[in-house]
This record gives structure tokens, C-alpha cells and sequence, in this order.
């Protein structure tokens, strides 16, 4: 009933709320974008984003097209998988940040394997920028991690979407607004510290680091004894933790690039279909607040 291609374009545009980066994530013209979309809300019969000269927003439609759009794709590539994917072979190195592996990720790289049986799938659980390094060094196949917004990551990096970055606390956590921001934070290097650390610096405010943790399970253990905040993607915050209220007065976080990294070296196939997996699903949903 829908076109696939009208789909993922739709899909892109939805993740990215941007037509240009939507046109550039899949390779195609900006007018080519903007007629698949044109022709899906005209198959729906209604329209799926408000836009302007500005923005671009998701109406509520365009919303619960978006679960339906994941799903018949996901479908897609599974009735291609099964015809085709037990003819790939070979290794398939792949890294993901320890708070990605929170999401539903662990059940796509589960239908990876059932799809794919003849790749032999390895997975390292690390932060960004070490994985990043071992992209870069050969180790690593492809990469899931975090980058700062706005590129940088290109050619060989694919955005599976753009997230803002948000202060996440238990209820009731009172955060002074002349006061040191009482942080949890990664040890260094990491990117939402280092995001969280400038901001606070621009806005005029200071940080005290009240736990440097190794990985989310440390974050999440920490917070919720009330040692302080942590800084979370927003898709990614856990559903127990909430977002301090305005008299807190903490500045606006910035956004964050969750990127598909790619090493030109490494088996191309494999990668490709992992990816597509990737991005058909729309991995980083909300994760359980265990």
C-alpha cells in the first residue's frame, strides 16, 4: 500500500525534522525528498508535518506514521533477509556505546543473527570516543556511537538521528540556582560531560563532580541514590529519571548526532545490512528504567 523508498525518505525527514539532512543522510535531491513526502501524505490523505520557512515538526499523524513506517519496513527487510541474507558470509565487528545497548539494539542485533547466520558477529560495549578509535585504527567494522551535532562525521559516518541532550535527576533532586550544579559524570574523555561542563561555563555556573562512573549502569545507580545529575540523550533517558523544573535555572543543553561509523576497510556487505537494519528500525528508543 505504501511505497518503501516514499517510506524511508519519510523516515529520514522524521528523525532528522530537517529535509536538507534528510536529502544528504540518503543521497538524493532536496525536491526528490519533498515529492516522496508530498505523494506519502497523499496516499495517507494527511498531511504528516507542519513546516515553514524555520521548521519542521511532526503532526500526530505524522507521529503514528512513523511506528507504522518502522514496522512495514522492518517487515521489508525481513522478507529480504530471508531470501537473500543466508548468502552473506564472513566477521562483522561491531561497537556500540554501553548506554545504546540499554535499547531495544540488543533485539535488532538478535534478528541480525537469525537473518544472517553465516555472520559471525562480534560486539564491543565501550564509550565514543574509544570506539571511534578502534574505527579508526582497524579494530572495529562499524560503530555506533555519539558525535557532537552538525557533521564532522562524514563520508563515512550515517546519522540515524539527532537527539538533544537533557539533565536527567530523580524527583524531587533541588539543584540550587546560584549553587554548583552537583554532576554524575563519565570519565573523561566523554562527550556529555565535556557538553554539559561548557554550557555551564557559558551560562556563568559552576559544576561539582560527585561521581565519575565507567559505564551507564554507574550513572543510573548513582543518580538514583541522589548524588546528583547525569546528562542524557533525550530518547535515551530512563523512564524513573525526570528533567529538572525551570527554577533550577540550567542552561539548554545542546544536541548530539547518534552516527552509524563505518570503516572503508571492513567487509562491505555485512556492514551494509547491518546498517540498513539499523536504520529501518530507528534503534535508539526509550529505554526500560531497570
Amino acid at each position: 500500500m505504501y511505497d518503501p523508498d516514499q517510506l524511508r525518505t519519510f523516515l529520514a525527514v522524521a528523525q532528522s525534522l530537517s529535509f536538507t539532512q534528510a536529502a544528504e543522510r540518503l543521497g538524493i535531491r532536496q525536491p526528490t525528498v519533498s515529492q516522496h513526502v508530498r505523494k506519502l501524505e497523499a496516499a495517507v490523505g494527511r498531511p504528516l508535518f507542519l513546516r515553514d520557512t524555520r521548521t519542521v515538526t511532526l503532526t500526530a499523524d505524522g507521529e503514528a506514521m512513523a511506528g507504522f513506517a518502522r514496522t512495514i519496513l522492518a517487515a521489508h527487510e525481513e522478507a529480504a533477509g530471508y531470501f537473500t541474507g543466508s548468502e552473506l558470509r564472513g566477521r562483522l565487528r561491531f561497537g556500540v556505546t554501553d548506554d545504546l545497548a540499554l535499547t531495544p539494539l540488543p533485539k535488532i542485533l538478535r534478528d541480525f543473527r537469525q537473518l544472517y547466520p553465516r555472520i559471525d558477529l562480534e560486539l564491543t560495549v565501550a564509550q565514543s570516543p574509544n570506539l571511534l578509535r578502534r574505527v579508526e585504527s582497524g579494530h572495529l567494522d562499524l560503530a555506533y556511537v555519539k558525535h557532537g551535532a552538525g557533521g564532522g562525521y562524514e563520508p563515512n559516518g550515517r546519522l540515524v538521528r539527532r537527539d538533544p541532550l537533557v539533565w536527567a535527576g530523580i524527583a524531587g533532586t533541588r539543584i540550587a540556582p546560584d549553587g554548583p550544579v552537583p554532576l554524575v559524570a563519565y570519565q573523561a574523555p566523554s562527550l556529555s560531560r565535556s557538553l554539559g561542563v561548557q554550557t555551564l561555563e557559558q551560562a556563568g555556573r559552576t559544576c561539582r563532580i560527585t561521581c565519575i562512573v565507567r559505564g551507564v549502569n554507574g550513572v543510573l545507580a548513582a543518580v538514583r541514590a541522589g548524588l546528583g545529575l547525569a546528562i542524557f540523550a533525550r530518547s535515551l533517558m530512563p523512564a524513573d529519571l525526570v528533567e529538572p523544573p525551570p527554577s533550577a535555572g540550567l542552561p539548554e543543553l545542546p544536541s548530539i548526532d547518534l552516527v552509524l561509523i563505518t570503516n572503508p576497510r571492513a567487509s562491505k556487505e555485512p556492514a551494509e545490512a547491518l546498517t540498513a537494519a539499523i536504520l529501518g528500525s530507528n534503534a535508539p528508543l526509550k529505554p526500560d528504567a531497570a
